[in-house]
């Protein structure tokens, strides 16, 4: 018996995701300008004239959560919970194209932080590995910032 190769090609889910889909996310962009490319957000919370909105990035592959906070129509951070099925290396790579070496490295057992300080902001992605790896989060924040959704989601950790 004789077997027909199925010419199947494998490509993974987010080859096809690129960081520029995150640029209307970023710290000083106006939420005006988010909210008519990306429609009006969910609000989470208001607290001292800071609002937080839920916003989903959506592609034909692929769907997440990004949090912003905004204050006076300006965004001052966000947090992406990425998909765990995006390949790591394809996500860092991108990450390291776009701003370089790292500044810092950090990896406690399975997970990895890396975080880099540009001239206006602080971007941190963090990822772990079990079998294979895989991205937890990317999120950005004017440098700053005392309270950044990050705090918050680490708060809420504990």
């Amino acid at each position: 018996m004789m077997f027909q190769p199925l010419n199947a090609k494998v490509e993974a889910p987010n080859y096809d995701f690129s960081l520029d889909a995150l640029n209307d996310f970023l710290p000083e962009k106006k939420i005006s300008e988010l909210t008519a490319k990306h429609g009006k957000g969910e609000q989470m919370n208001s607290i001292n004239g800071m609002k937080t909105y839920k916003f989903q990035v959506a592609h034909i592959r692929y769907k997440f959560p990004v949090l912003v906070q905004e204050k006076g129509g300006i965004i001052q951070d966000f947090f992406a919970r990425l998909p765990s099925y995006f390949l790591h290396d394809i996500f860092l790579n991108s990450l390291v194209k776009k701003l370089g070496k790292q500044t810092s490295f950090t990896k406690v057992k399975e997970e990895a932080i890396y975080i880099w300080n540009t001239e206006d902001a602080k971007h941190v992605y963090s990822a772990a590995c079990t079998i294979t790896c895989f991205p937890i989060f990317y999120a950005v924040q004017k440098k700053e910032m005392k309270s950044t959704l990050l705090d918050q989601m680490k708060k809420a950790s504990e």
